[in-house]
């Protein structure tokens, strides 16, 4: 009897044991299974932010409404993209003019001598657009200033063409200054040197700052019709933006060509 009591007390602490020993493993599985779903959630909740803020700033980068920047020809060729597309009534104003006046088509462009994007328009699609619409009266094409605040030679650049344009020679000063990239006051002296201005004359306009309110008004002008970077052009008062290839600019000015045409 004492035999039986003893085995049967054995075998309830043996019973105790077994039992208790998986609720103390259950106790920390639950706390690994925990550990891990918090780990799993921080980790999900980094993603999500991290993801949003990544979406946020390239949507800044590719549309910056307000922000005046430089425009790559990656952005959209015209604005708004339609069959019938909206105009702006843009003014020529008094800026140096290519082509005849009487042209049916005028393209202006507001511009900053510094920005890479323009010298690139200038280099690759403005020659293009001059033999085929310019040159056979066509299309005149009007420049408008538009110095980046971030450009701190685009100011001066755009003053000395102007200081330029009173000896007869916008153009070739215009030229000049995107073929060598030099905006320095005193590289832009040595152009009117080298292009065979009057050097007092010149030198005199510049550090006056004569054309300083010429160039400010054109970029209040571009601002008051909705440029918001550089190149930015207006063909018969559509709005295009970037350093477009020829193509962008042929399709618009066709359009408008034959609409002419037809009136």
């Amino acid at each position: 009897m004492k035999m039986e009591s003893m085995t049967k007390n054995k075998h309830e602490k043996s019973n105790t044991i077994t039992i208790r020993l998986p609720i103390f493993d259950m106790w920390k599985l639950l706390t690994l299974v925990l550990l891990v779903l918090v780990l799993t959630n921080l980790y999900w909740t980094y993603t999500i932010i991290n993801r949003n803020e990544i979406v946020e700033n390239t949507l800044e980068t590719n549309d910056q409404p307000t922000q005046l920047r430089e425009i790559p020809s990656n952005q959209p060729s015209q604005e708004p993209t339609q069959q019938e597309p909206s105009k702006i009534e843009v003014s020529v104003d008094d800026d140096a003019m290519k082509g005849s006046a009487n042209a049916s088509v005028t393209i202006i462009e507001f511009s900053d001598f510094e920005c890479p994007f323009c010298t690139r328009f200038w280099e690759q699609t403005l020659p293009q657009i001059e033999k085929e619409y310019i040159a056979t009266g066509k299309v005149n094409f009007v420049y408008r200033d538009f110095p980046l605040s971030f450009h701190p030679n685009a100011q001066k650049a755009a003053e000395a063409a102007e200081c330029a344009g009173e000896q007869g020679k916008y153009w070739e000063m215009h030229d000049k200054i995107f073929e060598t990239g030099a905006l320095g006051i005193t590289s832009l002296k040595q152009h009117a040197v080298d292009l065979g201005l009057d050097s007092k004359k010149f030198d005199d306009c510049l550090d006056s700052g004569k054309y300083a309110s010429e160039v400010q008004k054109d970029f209040q002008d571009g601002q008051a019709a909705g440029v918001t970077g550089t190149p930015a052009f207006f063909i018969n008062g559509i709005k295009v933006v970037g350093a477009q290839p020829f193509s962008a600019f042929q399709q618009i000015i066709e359009q408008e060509l034959d609409r002419g045409n037809k009136k």
